[in-house]
């Protein structure tokens, strides 16, 4: 991911940082995967596997933090340097938060088994959203190793999926409310579920935005596809 310096020292400290984010996105990769599973399975030991997993996520995600603070302190780097530095400071907080959602969603899960209105919920739809998300994500993670632009312009386009899917799946959940107000508290808890999805997508789609800032050196936030294309092209 990096590029030679003088100093094989910064080299080896570049691409220790570089580690450690593809170790921390692997960690919350699983998260999502057992979150996923955890849904579709309605699966208590995957529950279990994804709250255990958020101690060690948030630890590797203070420890790079401090690493990378110490690493700006020590060599002062500029230019490509310091936006590396700045772009897995980003990534490495994108992919906390995302362990965050997985764990949102598997409690909640958690708390739809024990109510014993698991089976019953109209979930099938959101399932297949979930599988997008932890999809995007394994793309994103590659993308991020290879600085790869051309994939991270398409992964900003298949998160608009996943934010079509969910405004969808809110709709029929409306309706579906008011056709059936005894269904108000299940719908609420996939409601729950389907926004923790599309919080993976996003915080995926802003490692994506990372990518195409670390090799272009434009901020391409709040842009139109048409102008990121541009951009990248």
């Amino acid at each position: 991911m990096t590029e030679k310096h003088l100093s094989t020292q910064f080299d080896s400290e570049l691409n220790r940082v570089s580690a450690r984010v593809m170790e921390l996105g692997g960690l919350v990769e699983s998260q999502i995967r057992n979150a996923v599973y955890a849904l579709t399975s309605f699966s208590i030991d995957a529950v279990d596997q994804v709250v255990t997993t958020e101690d060690r996520v948030n630890a590797m995600e203070v420890e790079i933090d401090q690493e990378l603070s110490s690493i700006i302190a020590r060599r002062q780097p500029t230019a490509r340097d310091l936006r590396l530095l700045i772009a897995f400071s980003k990534a490495t907080a994108n992919l906390e938060r995302m362990g965050d959602e997985a764990c949102k969603m598997a409690r909640m899960v958690k708390a739809i088994i024990e109510s014993g209105a698991a089976r019953s919920l109209p979930s099938g739809e959101l399932r297949v959203a979930a599988e997008m998300a932890s999809e995007l994500l394994r793309k994103t993670l590659d993308a991020f190793a290879r600085l790869d632009t051309k994939a991270a312009v398409a992964i900003l386009k298949e998160d608009d999926l996943i934010d079509d899917e969910f405004d969808g799946f809110v709709r029929k959940l409306i309706t579906y409310m008011m056709e059936d107000p005894r269904t108000i508290s299940a719908s609420l808890d996939l409601l729950f579920l389907a926004k923790a999805i599309e919080r993976i997508g996003d915080h995926s789609k802003n490692v994506a935005e990372l990518i195409i800032y670390l090799v272009e050196g434009k901020d391409v936030r709040h842009q139109t596809m048409a102008a990121i294309e541009s951009a990248v092209l």
